[in-house]
Protein backbone atom coordinates (compact mmCIF):
# COMPACT_ATOMS: atom_id res chain seq x y z
CA UNK A 1 0.00 0.00 0.00
CA UNK A 2 2.11 2.89 -1.26
CA UNK A 3 0.41 6.11 0.55
CA UNK A 4 1.90 9.21 0.41
CA UNK A 5 1.59 12.00 3.35
CA UNK A 6 2.16 16.10 3.59
CA UNK A 7 3.09 17.06 6.66
CA UNK A 8 2.97 21.47 7.38
CA UNK A 9 6.47 22.07 9.21
CA UNK A 10 7.25 25.39 11.02
CA UNK A 11 10.80 25.88 9.04
CA UNK A 12 11.47 30.00 10.33
CA UNK A 13 14.72 30.55 11.25
CA UNK A 14 15.05 29.84 14.81
CA UNK A 15 17.28 29.29 17.93
CA UNK A 16 18.38 26.17 18.81
CA UNK A 17 21.15 25.04 21.91
CA UNK A 18 23.59 25.30 19.11
CA UNK A 19 23.15 28.59 17.94
CA UNK A 20 20.94 30.57 15.44
CA UNK A 21 20.15 28.55 12.59
CA UNK A 22 18.36 29.63 8.91
CA UNK A 23 15.48 28.09 7.07
CA UNK A 24 17.60 26.42 4.92
CA UNK A 25 19.28 24.57 7.47
CA UNK A 26 16.22 23.90 9.16
CA UNK A 27 14.74 22.30 5.95
CA UNK A 28 17.62 20.12 5.27
CA UNK A 29 16.88 19.03 8.81
CA UNK A 30 13.31 17.89 8.29
CA UNK A 31 13.99 16.51 5.11
CA UNK A 32 17.08 14.29 6.70
CA UNK A 33 14.52 13.06 9.55
CA UNK A 34 11.72 12.26 7.16
CA UNK A 35 13.78 10.32 4.90
CA UNK A 36 15.14 8.55 7.74
CA UNK A 37 11.61 6.70 8.71
CA UNK A 38 11.34 3.50 7.59
CA UNK A 39 9.25 3.01 4.68
CA UNK A 40 9.72 5.96 3.05
CA UNK A 41 10.97 6.08 -0.19
CA UNK A 42 11.26 9.76 -1.11
CA UNK A 43 10.83 13.31 0.49
CA UNK A 44 10.51 16.71 -0.82
CA UNK A 45 9.50 20.12 -0.25
CA UNK A 46 6.23 21.53 -1.63
CA UNK A 47 3.94 24.64 -0.97
CA UNK A 48 4.64 28.60 -1.66
CA UNK A 49 6.85 29.10 1.27
CA UNK A 50 8.76 25.72 1.21
CA UNK A 51 6.86 25.19 4.45
CA UNK A 52 5.12 21.49 3.61
CA UNK A 53 7.46 17.82 3.53
CA UNK A 54 5.16 15.88 0.57
CA UNK A 55 6.76 11.88 1.91
CA UNK A 56 5.90 8.96 -0.27
CA UNK A 57 6.60 5.39 0.65
CA UNK A 58 4.89 2.23 1.99
CA UNK A 59 3.43 2.02 5.38
CA UNK A 60 4.97 5.31 6.50
CA UNK A 61 3.82 5.93 10.61
CA UNK A 62 3.12 9.54 10.10
CA UNK A 63 2.26 9.98 13.79
CA UNK A 64 5.99 8.55 14.33
CA UNK A 65 7.27 11.32 12.04
CA UNK A 66 5.21 14.06 12.85
CA UNK A 67 6.37 13.47 16.63
CA UNK A 68 10.49 13.28 15.60
CA UNK A 69 10.00 16.96 13.32
CA UNK A 70 8.09 18.61 16.35
CA UNK A 71 11.11 17.32 18.85
CA UNK A 72 13.97 18.73 16.75
CA UNK A 73 12.79 20.62 14.22
CA UNK A 74 9.57 22.94 15.53
CA UNK A 75 5.62 23.01 15.32
CA UNK A 76 4.04 19.94 12.50
CA UNK A 77 0.77 19.07 11.63
CA UNK A 78 -0.34 16.28 9.36
CA UNK A 79 -2.09 18.31 6.07
CA UNK A 80 -3.02 14.76 4.13
CA UNK A 81 -2.42 10.99 4.33
CA UNK A 82 -3.80 10.10 0.71
CA UNK A 83 -3.14 6.34 -0.47
CA UNK A 84 -1.97 6.38 -4.40
CA UNK A 85 -4.18 4.18 -6.15
CA UNK A 86 -2.84 3.41 -10.11
CA UNK A 87 -4.86 1.62 -12.54
CA UNK A 88 -1.87 -0.68 -13.26
CA UNK A 89 -3.66 -3.00 -16.61
CA UNK A 90 -2.02 -6.33 -16.29
CA UNK A 91 -2.37 -7.96 -20.01
CA UNK A 92 -3.26 -11.76 -19.44
CA UNK A 93 -1.45 -14.14 -21.18
CA UNK A 94 -2.67 -15.25 -24.45
CA UNK A 95 -3.43 -18.97 -24.24
CA UNK A 96 -2.13 -21.14 -27.60
CA UNK A 97 -4.44 -24.17 -28.94
CA UNK A 98 -2.65 -26.24 -30.38
CA UNK A 99 -4.53 -28.69 -32.86
CA UNK A 100 -3.25 -31.83 -33.13
CA UNK A 101 -4.53 -34.00 -36.15
CA UNK A 102 -7.06 -36.46 -35.52
CA UNK A 103 -5.25 -39.54 -35.95
CA UNK A 104 -2.15 -38.59 -33.96
CA UNK A 105 -1.19 -41.48 -31.84
CA UNK A 106 1.95 -40.98 -29.80
CA UNK A 107 4.47 -43.68 -30.12
CA UNK A 108 6.35 -44.95 -27.62
CA UNK A 109 9.64 -46.43 -28.20
CA UNK A 110 10.72 -50.16 -27.20
CA UNK A 111 14.22 -48.82 -27.47
CA UNK A 112 16.18 -49.42 -23.61
CA UNK A 113 16.19 -45.95 -21.65
CA UNK A 114 20.02 -45.88 -19.45
CA UNK A 115 19.19 -43.57 -16.38
CA UNK A 116 21.91 -42.13 -14.70
CA UNK A 117 22.54 -44.01 -12.06
CA UNK A 118 22.88 -47.04 -14.58
CA UNK A 119 19.95 -49.02 -13.95
CA UNK A 120 17.97 -49.83 -17.69
CA UNK A 121 14.61 -49.28 -17.87
CA UNK A 122 12.89 -50.73 -21.00
CA UNK A 123 9.88 -48.59 -22.47
CA UNK A 124 7.22 -50.73 -24.21
CA UNK A 125 3.35 -50.21 -25.19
Amino acid sequence: MKQTVVIKVEMDGHKSFFGELDGQKVRSKALKIAVGISGVVSASLKGDEKNQIEVKGERIDTVKLTKLLRKKVGFAEIITVAEDKKDEKKEEPKVKYIAWPYNYMPSYSSHPFYAPSGITYYCSQ
